[in-house]
């Protein structure tokens, strides 16, 4: 089935980002189709533990043209992130083409062609929302084949009494590591053990029962030196010297991390009372495996049930859009929240950057920065501005649609 009469504008995921897209295009009155893998919205959502809970304020985890979250909690259970993106896709569900994978992308004059497993859909704008978090990053250790343990990665993540009387390592203790030591510390696992390289940035849910991730445009509005001793200084006023309970300090700040790393400071909701009262302890690096036990970088080992690696995730972007140049060496985009990219036009990006408000707000900034610089390239307004400044320069008229688009 070949899709000849396409949209001016595809996008490919039905998240939270490329449904911010589509509503954004559809608002400007740019036709636009969504090309979605999974046979619903909000699948991946839906596979996570039914305890976990947004790290981002309510406040923060509305969408474009859409009411907030209705949920009375602060923070959004994962079933109410679930009920709020099917809203949210309804008035969009006949643009969504579901179980539609896409297989490759090649840039044509003036577009772009997607071949995908139920035929080939052109565009003139391809929008890529399949988020930062698509695809698991899981280790490869000496050793791991052998273990006769059960090894996860923190995305399954399963429902926290199931760990109830078991030895637990988590690799990592980021913001995802945290999530999982969080829940662990209201179950009742009979060890916990917390392995980290590098110590993670923690700030608390809340002080003095005042949200912290409210105050998330304090944040994004401190000039970037004084991010860091900010973050540090609340870490240590609301935990003291982690480091005593051996937590080492990451050689970055927690607004660094953010900022050249996307790396979200984490929010503690219990595991740091549980590691200064013995119940968690904080080992070394990870850097093998035997039959029955996890090596550790000064030697020492330990011998979990269970590995939860919460060692962070990877885009998946490089077998589709590698070849283009339009990804760093990481497999990020070099242009991840709505920006143009002069080496590839008409291809955007959204959902890949980080902002201290939160995904759903970075979504609802980028998906409005796109939108407005599509629709100023596909007015027949500015078609004509640009060919007639081109017929001043004495251009060919060709070259000038080549670089519309249109």
């Amino acid at each position: 089935m070949t899709h000849s009469n396409s949209k001016t504008a595809i996008v490919i995921g039905a998240g939270l980002s490329g449904l911010a897209a589509a509503t954004e295009l559809r608002d400007r009155n740019i036709p636009v189709t969504i090309l979605e893998a999974s046979s619903r919205v909000a699948d991946p959502w839906r596979a996570r533990h039914p305890k976990l809970r947004l790290n981002i304020h309510r406040h923060f985890a509305r969408l474009p043209g859409h009411h907030e979250p209705r949920h009375p909690g602060t923070y959004l259970p994962r079933d109410a992130v679930v009920d709020y993106l099917s809203e949210y896709a309804t008035g969009l569900a006949s643009d969504i083409h579901f179980e539609t994978c896409v297989q490759s992308v090649h840039r044509l004059e003036g577009g772009w062609q997607v071949e995908t497993n139920k035929g080939t859909y052109s565009c003139s704008h391809l929008i890529v929302a399949t988020g930062r978090e698509r695809k698991p990053d899981m280790p490869i250790w000496p050793g791991l084949e052998e273990f006769g343990g059960k090894v996860i990665h923190a995305a399954d993540f399963a429902e926290p009494s199931s760990y109830d009387g078991k030895k637990v390592l988590v690799v990592g203790a980021g913001n995802s590591g945290s999530d999982v030591l969080n829940h662990l510390s209201r179950a009742n696992p009979a060890r916990v053990w917390i392995s980290v390289r590098n110590g993670p940035s923690i700030l608390p849910s809340r002080i003095l029962g005042f949200p912290m991730h409210r105050m998330a445009r304090l944040f994004s509005r401190t000039p970037r030196r004084a991010l860091d001793p900010l973050m540090a200084g609340m870490q240590w006023l609301n935990f003291g010297n982690l480091r005593r309970h051996g937590l080492p300090r990451h050689r970055k700040g927690g607004g660094s991390r953010l900022l050249a790393d996307g790396v979200t400071p984490a929010l503690d909701d219990g595991f740091v009372k549980a590691l200064k009262n013995g119940r968690f302890q904080a080992v070394g690096q990870t850097v093998g495996f035997s039959p029955y036990a996890a090596e550790l970088a000064d030697g020492r080992t330990v011998d979990p049930d269970v590995v939860i690696c919460a060692t962070g995730y990877r885009t998946g972007l490089e077998d589709l859009f590698g070849h283009l140049g339009a990804l760093d060496n990481q497999g990020y985009p070099l242009c991840p929240a709505g920006q143009q990219d002069s080496r590839n036009p008409g291809l955007w990006f959204t959902g890949f950057g980080v902002t201290f408000e939160g995904f759903f707000y970075a979504a609802g900034v980028s998906a409005s920065r796109l939108a407005t610089s599509i629709s100023a390239q596909t007015s027949p307004l500015s078609h004509e501005q640009r060919t007639t400044h081109a017929a001043q320069l004495g251009a060919p008229q060709s070259l000038t649609l080549k670089g519309t688009l249109q």
